[in-house]
């Protein structure tokens, strides 16, 4: 079915093939005509199909091609974000859909100076797209305005919610309008972060996109056990025994991430580091690099995990695994996007035990367990290590398989309670607190 079935203005569906966007994806055909006829929206939809379009396209057809721009240039549409990396993603990617009908879009995040923002601002804005700290900051300067913000978005709302992000995501609602559209959007959505959404949005319609395989179908799922000491050689032997081209590799944390990136250097291999406490400016030259093929080799923190399309990425390695399990399945969907094939590593010590269990749980087949020569623990079998319950029917080790589920489904809000104990929605698997979180959704 081509966009233009869904009730967007031609002027918006005419340029989306020329951007390579032949039909819409499950998430696109369900969200869509739910956004264009103003109903909140709470979606779940796997990495890499398209969320990105499925709330942005509506949201510019109501504001500009049904609506009138606002008066003295205050933001019709307002996209919250936690990361400066997704808040340029989202950026680049709204003002391509909304060249067509003259869009302007700012984008709002901290560790770059303010008197820019502040000045794209004074000459205008149809959306802004923002990280809850900068925009506070204006808020409190008088920079800028939102009572006449008519759309919210959040996304990556999962994260959004979390009690890192609460605070100043509770300010920033207090200078939107109650009567706005809100729309929330992630690839994971635990039960409480679904009750939590209640304060905020009105009779939402639930959006569940292939809600009991939260990552893609052609990611294949491998771990490898190893002794502590021996997992930087082993990423190397990873990295250069089969090349896949570029790889993104996760580290916990920035000081890890720096030592496991000279590591790497200093084997030859060229690789290049991302994290919190680079400056915005390194870490636009950074990514540049590496979309480009300059660099083989990003070592990352969990910044990256979220939202970051990097095109033709066959492989992503956890390092260190994530402490909350769902930020799995958000740093594996940078591989196997859009149908392409992909590989998810994991190195996994002893001492992971807990945190590879909660990940299987989030999984329909287990993980495939390859002890690799001369790495793995000498004292115990793997299979000992890293035993965990695994679903039924399915053998202890293979390559995990999924069912790819194109359909969607919605739930109107007098359904919520049956779709928060459906498969996928997030069960009882909360989303625990995290002070390294910064309020600001920087890091």
């Amino acid at each position: 079915m081509p966009f233009s079935k869904f009730g967007l203005a031609p002027s918006l569906c005419t340029p989306l093939a020329r951007m390579g966007y032949t039909a819409p994806t499950p998430v696109q055909s369900a969200a869509i005509p739910v956004v264009l006829r103003g109903a909140d929206v709470l979606a779940q939809a796997q990495t890499g199909t398209g969320k990105t379009a499925a709330f942005g396209l509506p949201m510019i057809d109501r504001l500009l091609v049904r609506g009138r721009r606002a008066a003295h240039g205050r933001p019709r549409g307002l996209v919250l974000v936690p990361t400066r990396e997704l808040a340029l993603q989202v950026h680049r990617a709204l003002s391509e859909y909304g060249a067509p009908v003259g869009l302007r879009v700012t984008h709002i995040f901290g560790g770059v100076p303010m008197p820019p923002q502040v000045n794209a601002l004074r000459h205008g804005t149809d959306i802004v797209v923002a990280t809850p700290g900068r925009l506070i900051d204006h808020l409190q300067r008088r920079t800028i305005n939102l009572s006449s913000v008519e759309i919210l978005t959040l996304d990556e709302a999962d994260r959004m919610l979390d009690m890192g992000f609460l605070p100043p995501l509770r300010r920033v609602l207090t200078a939107v309008p109650r009567t706005r559209q809100t729309l929330l959007f992630s690839a994971t959505l635990p039960a409480p972060v679904v009750s939590l959404s209640a304060e905020f949005t009105r009779d939402p319609v639930r959006i569940d996109i292939s809600p009991a395989d939260p990552v893609a179908a052609t990611i294949t799922h491998r771990m490898h056990p190893v002794d502590p000491d021996r997992k930087r050689a082993l990423l190397q032997h990873v990295l250069t025994e089969a090349p896949a081209g570029r790889a993104l590799v996760f580290c916990k944390t920035k000081r890890g991430a720096d030592r496991v990136g000279e590591h790497l250097k200093d084997a030859g291999i060229r690789a290049a580091v991302i994290h919190g406490n680079k400056g915005q400016g390194a870490r636009n030259r950074t990514l540049a690099d590496f979309r480009s093929g300059r660099v083989h080799v990003l070592v990352a923190t969990d910044i990256a995990a979220r939202g970051l399309d990097i095109a033709h990425l066959p492989l992503v390695v956890n390092y260190d695994l994530p402490l909350v399990a769902e930020d799995y399945v958000h740093r594996v969907g940078r591989t196997g996007r859009a149908g392409a094939a992909g590989r998810a590593v994991s190195l996994v010590t002893s001492a992971d035990r807990q945190l590879l269990h909660g990940i299987q749980k989030l999984l329909p087949a287990p993980i495939e367990h390859v002890a690799v020569t001369g790495f793995a623990p000498a004292t115990t079998k793997p299979r000992d290590i890293m035993k965990f319950p695994v679903p039924s029917g399915l053998g202890t080790h293979g390559v995990s398989s999924f069912s790819s589920r194109g359909s969607a489904v919605v739930h109107d809000r007098n359904r919520r309670a049956h779709g928060r104990a459906a498969a996928g929605v997030g069960g009882d698997r909360g989303r625990p607190s995290h002070p390294r979180r910064s309020a600001h959704g920087l890091r």
